[in-house]
């Protein structure tokens, strides 16, 4: 009998054991499978953030214009909202920006409208040249053609740039072509001045130096450069008269009439002056799904930009100006905006 219950307990005790083990063995499939959902939710998260580029260079302009700063405040908007790894880059602006996205250098860019619309369509500096592989990602803010001299340099007027030494920029740049077509309306041509090919820093230095009499820069206002010229020595912008300016929008309709406002470099008056227009520009290739996130990091984040010009850029006058196509996720952006 003793010898039965000893058999009995046994049995249910071998039992118990089994019990335990099997419930052991679920909970360790329960883990497993947590682990494994846990790792599966990351895999979708990534997923759903990987667009294929894993860093995206933007090309700018020299560190005393505009294009710089402001490409240094899209990096980090860009970065930080889509999580790709975005810089800002020196670069020699417009013109070189376009043949450098067309060469593989670059991912984004600034540049101007007319250099834009130049460059794909093969005309002027881009004759035989035409570059089909970028697009726009969208209008930024007026650029302005600063004709910058000395207060005290008796330069008042186009007509006072003959025999004079003037910077014109780069051949080929957007502000080179700025600089042929005003002096064009203003009946004069590159052979009636002494024509320096510098940018804005070397314009700048150059002038305060008495190296050079006049720059043009075509910038954003107020340009860095020019504000430093104007800390130490006191400058004058040359007016673009009203019949000027209309005489230049109708033979080149990619300008419009512009002003810089009194204060600014310590002007007492408003200057008349003429621009074009700043745009991002994309290569065609980029992911559509990136560049609407782009898109969408910088227009919808306009209040985080400190520069002035922050304030000209705006989602609805995202497509203004623009004369080449638009990015299929740019354009996607600005329609849900609209």
């Amino acid at each position: 009998m003793f010898k039965s219950k000893n058999i009995l307990f046994m049995f249910i005790l071998s039992a118990f054991i089994l019990v335990l083990a099997a419930c052991g063995e679920d909970d360790k499939s329960s883990t497993d499978t947590g682990t494994s959902n846990t790792d599966s939710g990351a895999s979708t998260e990534t997923a759903g953030t990987d667009y294929g580029v894993d860093f995206l260079s933007i090309l700018t302009g020299g560190t005393q214009g505009t294009y710089y700063p402001l490409g240094g405040t899209f990096a980090d908007l860009i970065t930080s909202n889509t999580g790709v790894k975005a810089t800002a880059e020196v670069s020699q602006a417009s013109a070189a920006n376009m043949t450098a996205l067309d060469a593989g250098e670059g991912d984004v860019a600034f540049v101007q409208t007319d250099i834009a619309y130049y460059a794909t369509n093969g005309t002027m500096m881009f004759d035989g040249k035409k570059i089909d592989s970028v697009s726009a990602l969208g209008a930024l803010y007026p650029e302005t053609i600063q004709l910058v001299t000395l207060a005290d340099s008796g330069i008042k007027s186009y007509a006072d740039l003959k025999g004079k030494k003037v910077s014109v920029g780069a051949p080929g740049s957007g502000t080179f072509a700025n600089a042929e077509q005003l002096l064009e309306i203003h009946g004069l041509s590159m052979d009636d001045i002494k024509a320096q090919n510098l940018d804005f820093g070397e314009s700048t230095d150059g002038i305060q130096s008495g190296q050079i009499d006049a720059a043009f820069i075509t910038a954003g206002y107020p340009t860095g450069a020019v504000e430093a010229l104007n800390a130490t020595n006191g400058v004058y912008i040359v007016p673009v008269e009203a019949d000027k300016a209309e005489e230049l929008i109708a033979k080149y309709p990619y300008y419009a009439v512009d002003n810089i406002p009194a204060g600014t470099y310590g002007l007492e008056a408003d200057t008349p002056a003429v621009s074009v227009g700043a745009m991002l520009a994309v290569k065609k290739d980029l992911p559509e799904d990136l560049v609407y996130a782009m898109t969408k990091a910088i227009y919808d984040n306009t209040d985080k930009i400190s520069h002035a010009k922050g304030a000209f850029i705006k989602a609805e006058t995202g497509l203004d100006g623009i004369g080449i196509d638009v990015h299929p996720g740019a354009q996607k952006y600005f329609d849900e905006v609209k």
